[in-house]
């Protein structure tokens, strides 16, 4: 790069060095040629662990053991810890090293052998198609179309605690009693409109495809008339019922739009599902459903009194520029 008249800031960004280093290389090669850029002698205490110890630690920790044999035996724990892996290191590659070593050469690494992350594979083969559908809805909906993002809530609980809980103090966290009563659970159906931000809810005893039409219909009631409804929803059994098939064959502004396998998380609502939960449901205490309903319906109706769109940033166009939308049934 310096040879092509880069500059020394330039080439520290590119290489990710500091300034300085890039020339104090330059100085050595013009005073010495290619033997100035040979590592010297340092001071201080030799490396104990060269690099070859460092890259069988990584491969330790990044690849599955094999299924059987003497090794799988040692290795069957399911999650590696700093002193397994010291372990293997020292009876399989006599490697010589503490877990404290280990932990200190990891985090230099950023390597982090002790969390797992769960994630999901979609194998929908229309999975481009169907996501190119559902965010172009989001960034660029047809005109006098109203979008909303559907899904249901289930197996919510109403339940209190044995004890009250205490409020938070100076220095001090709120503290709530882990032994509880159950009162019974609810479902919930709800639709979050991609323009407004705003919520429509129905608290219900199952999501049952007779329940999810009946949403459907007061979904209908409450948008204009001179608006078509495009609907994303999830791939339910639900969803997809003669029932539901009949209702749209009458309201024929309703259409729906369905998310690739395993991939709800395309589905607007999940988000707001998360933020019901945080706000309400996950410390919040009911005598029964009928106080869990009512405590979700006065939630959802404060908070659209502020309800904002969520800033959906997936581009449609550079992904699939040639896929045009898609309903779930034709016109």
């Amino acid at each position: 790069m310096a040879a092509d008249a880069a500059s020394s800031p330039k080439i520290a960004e590119v290489v990710g060095v500091n300034r300085n280093q890039v020339d104090l290389w330059k100085q050595r090669y013009r005073r010495e040629g290619l033997d100035g850029l040979r590592d010297r002698q340092r001071r201080g205490r030799p490396q104990t662990y060269g690099p070859e110890d460092r890259l069988t630690l990584v491969k330790t920790i990044t690849t599955r053991p094999p299924e059987d044999g003497q090794l799988a035996a040692r290795r069957r724990k399911a999650r590696m810890s700093m002193p397994e892996v010291a372990r293997i290191l020292r009876d399989d590659h006599q490697i010589a090293i503490s877990e404290s070593q280990v932990w200190r050469i990891c985090k230099d690494m950023k390597i982090k052998p002790w969390q797992v992350r769960s994630w999901m594979t979609s194998h929908d083969p229309d999975f481009d198609t169907k996501a190119v559908d559902v965010c172009g809805l989001y960034l660029d909906p047809g005109e006098n179309w109203a979008v909303f993002s559907i899904d249901e809530k289930t197996g919510m609980q109403a339940k209190s605690r044995i004890n009250p809980t205490r409020p938070a103090d100076i220095d001090r966290p709120a503290r709530q009693e882990f032994e509880y009563k159950r009162h019974g659970t609810k479902a919930l159906f709800a639709a979050f409109e991609c323009a407004t931000g705003e919520v429509i809810a129905r608290p219900t005893d199952s999501t049952r495809s007779v329940n999810f039409v009946s949403f459907l219909a007061e979904l209908d009631s409450q948008v204009p008339t001179h608006l078509e409804l495009h609907c994303i929803v999830d791939n339910l059994a639900a969803h997809g019922t003669p029932g539901v098939e009949a209702f749209l064959d009458t309201h024929h502004r309703v259409f729906l739009h369905r998310t690739p396998t395993h991939a709800s998380w395309l589905n607007q609502i999940e988000m707001w599902f998360s933020i019901l939960t945080r706000q309400l449901l996950h410390t919040a205490e009911f005598a029964d459903t009928s106080d869990l309903a009512s405590a979700i319906l006065d939630y959802v109706s404060d908070y659209n009194t502020q309800a904002k769109p969520f800033n959906w940033t997936w581009n449609a166009t550079a992904h699939s520029p040639d896929s045009k939308l898609t309903c779930a049934r034709d016109h």
